[in-house]
């Protein structure tokens, strides 16, 4: 048994190669779902044997649903990869062993990240750990949510001890703020539309990490002066000073995006009266 990868990708020419290259003669079934890129990165995936899916974006959820939905996969296990993510060997290893000793009803694996930014592993200021449930058993986990996007099933939810390696800088700085521009514009949707529901306190204390972290994001919204808040939580609290200046950076620009996002919230909210 094997696993098949799935990378969705827009213009990722810079940062393709290097991910395809982290999964050579590991994966026999890697898929580029690419939303019409105008660079060569659809070449370079069929230049290394990889499959090329096309599709019109219209949001994260949407299209990562469309890649696990509409795609014939030659395993009945993928993983959904990003392109700026190198699979790490010992991570895969871990990976086949847990899908063949998988209980029937096992529907998603969880792993983490280590990201990187600066050259270096930012483990305190990037929030480690993180849980991301994209090892999926097919047709039975649906994507949810058009940014951050959640992954959902009616199945068993498992753990993995390895990370996947994250280099979310390596289009350059300004092209992580124009991401994030967009991502706030869209957070900033979800929260008026949703009208911040309340947040049961008990999901604080889950013993599942995502929905910890989701209660706990919930709540914080509702917070004055979030944004200098999350800066003094992940820099101090967290120990992002840790990380020494990559640290400092990456918290002043975690700190930014959740102002663009409150910014935002709030013009919203002025339109709708």
């Amino acid at each position: 048994m094997s696993i098949s990868v799935v990378i969705l990708t827009l213009n990722e020419e810079k940062t393709l190669p290097d991910t395809l290259a982290s999964l050579r003669g590991l994966c026999d079934d890697v898929v580029v779902f690419d939303s019409y890129s105008t660079d060569a990165t659809c070449s370079i995936a069929r230049e290394t044997g990889a499959r090329v899916v096309q599709r019109r974006f219209d949001n994260y959820a949407g299209q990562r649903q469309a890649a696990i939905s509409e795609v014939t996969y030659k395993h009945s296990w993928i993983l959904m990869q990003d392109a700026d993510e190198r699979m790490d060997p010992n991570l895969w290893s871990e990976m086949i062993r847990r899908v063949i000793e998988a209980a029937p009803d096992t529907a998603i694996f969880r792993f983490r990240r280590k990201d990187h930014f600066m050259g270096k592993w930012i483990k305190h200021s990037s929030g480690y750990p993180t849980w991301f449930g994209r090892l999926i058993r097919v047709g039975h986990a649906r994507v949810e949510r058009s940014v951050n996007e959640e992954y959902v099933t009616d199945g068993n939810v498992e753990h993995l001890d390895g990370h996947l390696l994250h280099f979310p800088f390596e289009r350059g700085l300004a092209h992580w703020i124009d991401r994030h521009n967009r991502y706030s514009t869209m957070e900033a949707s979800i929260i008026v539309r949703e009208a911040l529901e309340m947040t049961r306190v008990g999901e604080l204390f889950s013993p599942d990490p995502v929905r910890r972290r989701k209660a706990l994001k919930s709540l914080g919204y509702k917070v004055p002066f979030r944004p200098l808040l999350t800066f003094v939580y992940i820099y101090v609290l967290r120990g992002g000073f840790l990380d020494g200046y990559p640290g400092f950076c990456y918290c002043v620009l975690r700190s930014v995006y959740e102002f663009f996002i409150d910014l935002k919230k709030t013009e919203l909210q002025k339109e709708m009266r």
